[in-house]
């Protein structure tokens, strides 16, 4: 019933009401706003550990920490909402080749309030206790999506080689980015719960990184053979950032907590390892990420010459980006050096930039309604149209 209040509350906004009826807001909604919490999540938390002492950023960072909290239970209930109203309509996303992909942000949208929780309230057990409950819930979702979506790219899916993009990444990348987080988390939390964290976290690792980096490599020979992907999908050629430097991030944090986690145990020989292991890891990761930044830009350059519509996929310039990002700056603490420092702290400040335009205009698009659309409704109204139309 909450998702009908807010329904009924913002279709009082004249824009809104340019769409069919106030519940379409409802109807349409797809996963690709959860994009919006990816992009704001990320910002945030690197805001607030920005290297350098800025006055008002780490209220800045806060702020941002709790609207992203206040999207995020919205964007649920609506979601929630769609499949309990319009269940009929919601079912079709499943079978989307595109939509169905961007299930995976719900979860990658979740962690960074789990971080959150515990980077703004270090001091309090409690926050650290509802992180850790949180994060057992965003690790289901990320095997469900990690398994629910590639079985209907398998089995129902309409797809090929042309027609692919980064974004088949995204039902995949979830379990890393749960990783990354097991490690951050088991650093705040007693050994007892710290070690099944650890443990998790590198199974999340294993079940998402080798199947991101295949896909990877069938991205490459995609672009090689076909070339650029369609404008309106242009911007997806920065997710391949996303694995690479939640990747690099996971095999820091993992690193990190696991030498805490299993001291006095069995373990504890091997643990000792997991940090300077994940130091090269992560340093052979970012490597790789730094040739896929420098290619998405080029790219993306010659996507502008041709002209690149604003989409949620905008999105894409935000949170992958990030990750590399946190990755680069614990780097720069690991190992001490501050050229990573001083990368991190320059790719802060795009993505600061790149985080305000893109949601300035997706406010913007939400106002008007114009992106408010389910392709995915469009594409099975055609299909009954065609049937009919045959009979």
């Amino acid at each position: 019933m909450s998702s009908l209040v807010v329904v009924h509350i913002m279709s009082s906004w004249k824009p809104l009401n340019r769409l069919h009826s106030p519940v379409e807001l409802v109807r349409q909604f797809t996963p690709n706003w959860f994009t919006v919490n990816m992009g704001t999540g990320i910002t945030f938390l690197l805001l607030a550990q920005f290297p350098a002492h800025i006055t008002g950023l780490h209220a800045l960072a806060y702020g941002l920490f709790i609207v992203d909290a206040v999207l995020f239970a919205v964007f649920m209930g609506l979601f929630t909402a769609r499949w309990v109203f319009f269940t009929q309509d919601a079912m079709p996303l499943l079978r989307h080749p595109v939509q169905s992909m961007f299930l995976g942000a719900i979860p990658m949208a979740l962690i960074p309030l789990v971080n959150g929780l515990v980077l703004f309230y270090p001091a309090q057990p409690l926050a650290a206790q509802w992180a850790l409950h949180l994060w057992w819930i965003d690790a289901a979702l990320s095997l469900l999506t990690g398994w629910l979506v590639p079985w209907y790219q398998f089995t129902a899916q309409d797809h090929s080689l042309d027609r692919m993009t980064g974004v088949w990444l995204l039902p995949v990348v979830p379990a890393e980015v749960a990783a990354s987080s097991a490690g951050y988390l088991a650093q705040h939390l007693p050994a007892a719960q710290a070690q099944s964290l650890v443990v998790a976290g590198y199974a999340l690792w294993g079940m998402s990184v080798p199947i991101a980096m295949g896909i990877l490599t069938v991205l490459y020979l995609r672009l090689a053979l076909h070339k650029l992907p369609p404008k309106e999908l242009g911007v997806s050629t920065w997710l391949s950032l996303g694995p690479i430097g939640t990747g690099a991030f996971a095999l820091l944090t993992l690193g990190a907590a696991a030498p805490q986690a299993f001291v006095g145990t069995i373990m504890a020989p091997v643990a000792n390892l997991a940090g300077p292991l994940g130091v090269i890891g992560a340093l052979i990761l970012w490597g790789l990420g730094l040739w896929w930044l420098a290619t998405a830009i080029v790219l993306t350059a010659i996507q502008v010459r041709r002209g690149l519509p604003f989409n949620l996929g905008w999105w894409g310039f935000t949170f992958p980006v990030g990750v590399y990002t946190a990755a680069s700056l614990t780097l720069g603490l690991r190992t001490g050096m501050p050229f990573f420092t001083a990368f991190a702290a320059m790719l802060i400040v795009a993505l600061a930039g790149a985080c305000t335009v893109v949601a300035v205009r997706s406010a913007h698009g939400l106002w008007h309604g114009h992106l408010v659309q389910a392709p995915c409704l469009r594409s099975a109204e055609l299909v009954t149209a065609q049937a009919t139309s045959s009979r």
